[in-house]
This record gives C-alpha cells, structure tokens and sequence, in this order.
C-alpha cells in the first residue's frame, strides 16, 4: 500500500503536537511493514522545516528532525504535471491540491491526513490516522 502523508501528520510527530501525537506516531510506525510505503510531497518537506522552525528556532535540530523522517518515507517529487493538474482542480486550498495530485498522480492508495473533509472531491482514498490504522488492521487479518 502507496500512502502519502499529509504535512500535519508529520508535523503532529516531529512537534509531538497533542492530542494527535499518539494516533500520528502509530501511522509514521506502519512504514516498517513490507507491504507499506509511506511518502511526503517534496514541497510538504520545505513547509515542515518552515513550521517546525518556527517553532523549535533551533536549525540544526530541525534539520536532524527532518534526515530522521527520511529515513522512515520516501520523497513524491513536485513537477509540472503535478501543479497543472491542482490548478485544474479548482479546490480554493492550492496546497491541498497540489498533495492531492502528488498521491493521484503516483498512484498511491490514499492519502493520510487529520482534516479529511479539506479533500471532499477526491478520487483516491482519504483518511484520518484513526481510519488507515483501521484499514491497515482488517487487511492484515484478511
């Protein structure tokens, strides 16, 4: 299963943001399962130093931060193609859009994220961590 990882979940980890922190840890976990390939937009990852810097005001932790989440998921590039088709979705949250189109467009089964209803009109898999974590149990007992 191909899941892109919305920028708050990631975010709810490395800032350890309660009370998401718990559900989000355990969605970044399913990432050592085989049959699971976590990814984050390569413009989620500029946004994530942005944010967590803000907060944490320490670079070089921030950039440790940041080489320890790459060792858990895989960079979805940006391109062309990716913009195009979020400006094509006519969605008023451009950033929403473009993280929809990084997971259509690479074919990923769904899209992790705590604000599910901001990706009403899309075609793939939307889920909040409580729901993939769901997803994730029932296909291991099947």
């Amino acid at each position: 299963m191909k899941l892109l990882i919305d920028t708050n979940i990631v975010l709810d980890v490395l800032l350890k943001r309660e009370p998401f922190y718990q559900a989000a840890v355990k969605v970044m976990n399913l990432a050592q399962y085989d049959d699971i390939h976590e990814y984050v937009s390569a413009s989620a990852v500029t946004d994530i130093y942005y944010i967590a810097y803000k907060q944490i005001k320490d670079r070089k932790l921030v950039l440790d931060l940041i080489k320890r989440l790459l060792m858990v998921v895989s960079i979805a590039a940006v391109t062309e193609q990716e913009i195009r088709n979020a400006l094509e979705t006519g969605w008023r949250d451009f950033e929403d859009a473009v993280q929809y189109s990084v997971a259509l467009l690479n074919e990923m089964e769904g899209l992790v994220t705590r604000n599910p209803e901001d990706y009403e009109r899309a075609g793939i898999e939307i889920w909040s961590p409580q729901q993939v974590l769901s997803v994730y149990e029932d296909k291991r007992r099947e």
